[in-house]
């Protein structure tokens, strides 16, 4: 009898020591979003917009995690995990963003932490998961250079409590997303779209890491700090045209993975003309010293892989961008959110960040990685995903990049955004009418992986 290509105990073994993990986000499965003194996000404001959200759906209820942690917890530990990674959502602890603490949003994290260390499982914390307390971007979000000092409190305030038990932070998730969804394009929270007038988000999102960064250290000595960051490698189609098509490539690099890993890894931001900034500064946007806060030594940075970014020169240059997206002309599975399923990617990745950065290259983390599928217990496509990519992860080490941590994305189905309910992300199923859970084949494939990487 021969072992199936998704059989766990055949995979490449990781290292001893390697973190297996799930992530989550506060806005995605909390719900719980008028109680307890929390004050209103974004998202809680971008939800009830017309036509913001796939069929109106909210993130009021979600998973209910906020009263359901401990059987969340249970799951967690049903799986063998060595770390959680979840977001705390700031306008729960700040509701107006700065100022007054609000100690019920406080405790709530102290019983989850709690729980977590009760069942064996690391608490990993993210700070910024894009819910931005609405008051602060009342006053301007994060075009407002006052939001990364007010990002730096809240990193404060939530180190003075948990630091005595969490050692490993994540500042910031994705940034870029979130510049680009939620400040370019208007198709996330706040839904402004200013396309390349939404650059300053990314330089005071950069600082807030950076202050966040010197708070996290000066209350947790020990503190491990990583910043997260989606990233993808940039590919051509086979019939590109050389003249343009590859300056179309390199400028979309920079866009995406560049201006946020090379401040953060150089102390530099990459070159920006291909978008009409040739200003060091930025118009004054960049500081004298901000440079020196971002670029802070980490302790490893999160990585976060869905899929490879096709581009091709642009179609019409008078529209703004120097970069159309475009479809492979190879033919890939697909996930239900219509991404195509490229694993050996995330070895392209991880092997091009080894690359790029050299000595300057942290330890790597796999912050998020992982596929929608249709509802229902039985997932193999997911389970195949993950075989392929946690393959591919294995392939990165053996060629010599420093991967500690594999964290799936998710552990429950949740809000996803934009798309609401609609796709779903879960080791776990959840009813969201009932808020019932139901392990999925995923769920046991990965508890079996996890048992089989153990010594």
């Amino acid at each position: 009898m021969t072992s199936s290509p998704t059989d766990p105990t055949r995979l490449p073994l990781l290292p001893p020591g390697f973190v297996w993990g799930a992530s989550t986000a506060a806005y995605q499965i909390e719900g719980a979003a008028e109680e307890d003194g929390k004050g209103p996000s974004i998202w809680d404001t971008f939800v009830r917009r017309p036509g913001a959200v796939r069929d109106g759906h909210t993130g009021e209820v979600a998973c209910d995690h906020y009263h359901r942690f401990d059987e969340d917890v249970a799951l967690m530990r049903g799986l063998g995990l060595d770390a959680y990674r979840f977001s705390v959502s700031w306008p729960r602890v700040l509701p107006t963003g700065s100022g007054k603490v609000e100690p019920r949003g406080l405790d709530f994290y102290d019983r989850l932490v709690d729980a977590l260390l009760d069942a064996g499982i690391q608490p990993t914390p993210t700070l910024f998961h894009w819910d931005l307390p609405q008051a602060l971007e009342d006053e301007g979000g994060w075009l407002n250079r006052e939001t990364a000092y007010r990002f730096g409190e809240f990193a404060a305030v939530t180190a003075e409590r948990l630091g005595d038990r969490v050692k490993r932070w994540i500042t910031l998730n994705e940034p870029f997303v979130h510049m680009a969804f939620g400040y370019a394009f208007g198709v996330h929270a706040p839904g402004r779209a200013l396309m390349l007038d939404a650059l300053p988000v990314a330089h005071h999102q950069l600082l807030g890491h950076g202050l966040a960064t010197a708070a996290l250290r000066a209350a947790v000595p020990d503190a491990e700090v990583l910043v997260a960051n989606n990233c993808t490698p940039v590919r051509l189609r086979p019939d590109a045209r050389a003249d343009g098509d590859a300056a179309a490539a390199a400028a979309y690099d920079t866009l995406h993975n560049r201006l946020f890993n090379d401040p953060v890894l150089k102390g530099r931001y990459p070159d920006l003309s291909a978008y009409g900034m040739t200003d060091p500064s930025w118009g004054g946007v960049v500081r004298e010293g901000d440079l020196e806060i971002i670029s802070a030594p980490l302790d490893g940075i999160g990585i976060n892989y869905y899929n490879p970014t096709w581009v091709t020169a642009p179609a019409d240059p008078a529209a703004g961008l120097p970069f159309d997206l475009a479809e492979p002309q190879e033919t890939y599975r697909r996930t239900a959110f219509d991404w195509p399923v490229v694993p050996e990617g995330l070895t392209e990745l991880l092997t091009g960040l080894k690359d790029r950065y050299g000595d300057a290259l942290p330890p790597v983390w796999i912050t998020e990685n992982g596929c929608s599928h249709p509802a229902g217990p039985q997932d193999p496509e997911r389970v195949d995903y993950l075989a392929g990519h946690i393959t591919a992860v294995a392939d990165a080490v053996a060629r010599g990049v420093d991967v500690r941590g594999y964290f799936t994305w998710s552990l429950l189905d949740n809000f996803e955004w934009a798309e609401g309910y609609h796709q779903r992300f879960g080791l776990v199923e959840v009813d969201f009418a009932t808020g019932r859970r139901t392990p999925r084949e995923s769920f046991a494939w990965y508890r079996d992986l996890i048992a089989s990487q153990r010594p």
